[in-house]
């Protein structure tokens, strides 16, 4: 294992996690289901334009790793979990050659991402910078859920996902499916979030569980599922000819009034807001904005600094 400090402005050793646990809604056969697991239709509505609020720094994790795979022929590219398919479109400057197809089993979101292509479309303006020899990019999305999705045996070149995997339980079993999909010198690289023992998850479950809160949000019981580097080579060693993992702190300085809270507001807060009615949804989020102020306050330059540990898996066939 090898790990990266070079894409870092700061760097953290945060203490290892075992496993960390956060509450998500469940199916009504008590199924954990998340952005991107647990059946076509997720229970957690997702917001493409809250998603988006910080589309840079969000996304920077996302080139960090494409940045890493090396593989030399690629004729199609997966990218699982795909949200509204912002970084997803961009693949087509990194592979302009390939067919890459986006897979997310949350409506909304693949419906943006899909009116986003249908605008590119009608564009004039080409998709990518290329020379005449190169055939326009392909580029479609898919709404289907990850566990689902079962692709041909050596029939790809790269499988990527970027902070997704850990919305789908039991996600490592899959692993041996996605490589049998590769063709030799095939890439399956992924990350998954880091942070789950940071304020921003940890008073968010506080809150939650408190006598004030559990009554109501008793029905958020399962879990989002997130391992350490050594669970990851173990899962894929003797799976993958190789295998590559390290961490990455960010120091995200974030701008205007609690951003971390905004951060949040578009992801692991969304599960619980949707179990409150609006005035309960408004008092639960004041009381966690409280909390969030104390444990991020922000710099003499008015901006927050919002430090997100994160896991980057790259294995080859």
């Amino acid at each position: 294992m090898s790990q990266d400090l070079s894409n870092q402005v700061l760097q953290s050793n945060p203490e290892p996690q075992s496993n960390p646990q956060l509450q998500l809604p469940t199916s009504d056969e008590g199924q954990p289901k998340g952005r991107n697991g647990g059946g076509p239709s997720a229970i957690v509505t997702w917001d493409p334009e809250q998603y988006l609020r910080y589309a840079d720094e969000r996304q920077r994790p996302f080139w960090d790793l494409v940045g890493q795979i090396r593989t030399e022929t690629t004729r199609n590219v997966v990218d699982l979990g795909c949200g509204p398919g912002t970084a997803t479109a961009g693949l087509r400057h990194r592979w302009p050659e390939a067919e890459i197809l986006g897979i997310d089993n949350s409506e909304v979101m693949i419906s943006r991402a899909l009116d986003a292509l249908a605008d590119e479309l009608a564009s004039p303006t080409p998709l990518v910078d290329s020379d005449e020899t190169h055939a326009r990019p392909a580029l479609t999305f898919l709404n289907e859920d990850i566990t689902t999705w079962k692709p041909a045996p050596a029939s790809l070149d790269v499988i990527l996902s970027n902070s997704a995997l850990h919305w789908v339980p039991r996600h490592t079993d899959l692993f041996a499916t996605w490589l049998a999909a590769l063709r030799p010198g095939g890439t399956l690289a992924f990350q998954v979030p880091g942070n789950f023992n940071a304020p921003s998850h940890t008073l968010l479950a506080e809150l939650a569980t408190s006598p004030g809160w559990r009554p109501k949000l008793a029905a958020v019981p399962s879990i989002v599922e997130a391992h350490e580097p050594a669970d990851y080579y173990r899962a894929l060693n003797g799976l993958a000819s190789t295998v590559d993992i390290w961490e990455t702190t960010y120091y995200h300085c974030l701008e205007g009034d609690d951003p971390v809270l905004e951060w949040v507001r578009g992801s692991a807060l969304r599960p619980y807001l949707e179990r409150l009615g609006a005035a309960d949804a408004i008092a639960f989020t004041d009381a966690y904005r409280r909390a969030l102020r104390l444990a991020y306050p922000a710099e003499e330059s008015g901006k927050t600094l919002f430090a997100f540990r994160r896991i980057f898996v790259v294995a080859s066939t």
